[in-house]
């Protein structure tokens, strides 16, 4: 696939060095590496190389997803994608799925998540804060997601026009404040997640939860570790991305039903 002009490239020359900018007539790249033509990449297939007046090799890199979230314009911390990729698969999230978003930040789960349900699926977020929104609006439009997300500047404790969500995300200081507006807005048995960055939040998240009509509720915590590969060298990177945040997963069910007690030492059904 050829580069064309307005498309984006990533300019990669290490893990670390590493750039996404948009295939324009003309433009160049002043970097510590040297100059790099990125007009001169239009027409080129991706995957090709290029030099800086320097020297050094720069490879040509068709952005995915990842490298538009990583790369986002952002004022606040982002979800990272091993905590996205895990709520995708928790929740069954899929082509169709209708899912609705409170609290949108810059749009980097918006992003994910349009590119999984798109074409026939939808993500309706809602946020307050309008510098929030414009940068948003911003990274879906870069990314190419903007036509399968629709934005809404509301305050989600007033309500929410969505209705039969196959899913629901939650990204508030205080997730238990909109229990009510989500458990209205999900379909039966629809899936709620939300992104917690202390104990305390998934505590408070899930104890209400029982209260308002969900089940099957589960907190966790995703690490990830690198590996340094190299030949007869291979060993676990002295870096890694440990804790970004706490998950609290749960099933919408019917209101006012007592909930079966839960004994912890009880031991777990095996498949």
């Amino acid at each position: 696939m050829k580069i064309q002009e307005g498309s984006y490239v990533m300019l990669y020359h290490t893990s670390r060095k590493k750039w996404l900018t948009k295939a324009m007539a003309g433009k160049k790249m002043h970097t510590h590496l040297g100059i790099i033509d990125v007009g001169s990449t239009i027409g080129l297939e991706y995957g090709s190389v290029i030099k800086t007046t320097e020297d050094k090799v720069i490879f040509l890199i068709e952005p995915t997803i990842h490298d538009f979230i990583m790369k986002s314009e952002r004022k606040t911390q982002i979800v990272y994608p091993k905590d996205l990729g895990f709520i995708a698969a928790r929740t069954g999230m899929m082509n169709g799925s209708k899912v609705l978003e409170i609290g949108t930040g810059s749009a980097a789960t918006a992003t994910f998540f349009a590119s999984i349900v798109k074409p026939e699926g939808h993500v309706y977020t809602f946020d307050v804060n309008p510098d929030f929104m414009e940068i948003a609006k911003r990274n879906l439009e870069k990314s190419g997601m903007i036509q399968y997300v629709t934005m809404h500047q509301h305050d989600p404790h007033q309500g929410v026009d969505v209705r039969e969500a196959d899913v629901a995300i939650v990204d508030l200081g205080d997730p238990w404040s909109v229990l009510d507006q989500v458990h209205e807005a999900l379909k039966g048995s629809g899936a709620f997640v939300a992104i917690c960055p202390t104990m305390n939040q998934i505590e408070k998240t899930a104890t209400e939860l029982k209260k308002k009509g969900f089940v099957d509720v589960e907190s966790i915590e995703l690490l990830i570790r690198t590996m340094e590969a190299r030949e007869g060298m291979t060993r676990p990177s002295m870096r890694m991305i440990g804790h970004t945040t706490y998950l609290v997963f749960a099933r919408k069910v019917q209101r006012k039903v007592e909930l079966p007690s839960e004994d912890e030492n009880e031991q777990e059904e095996t498949y």
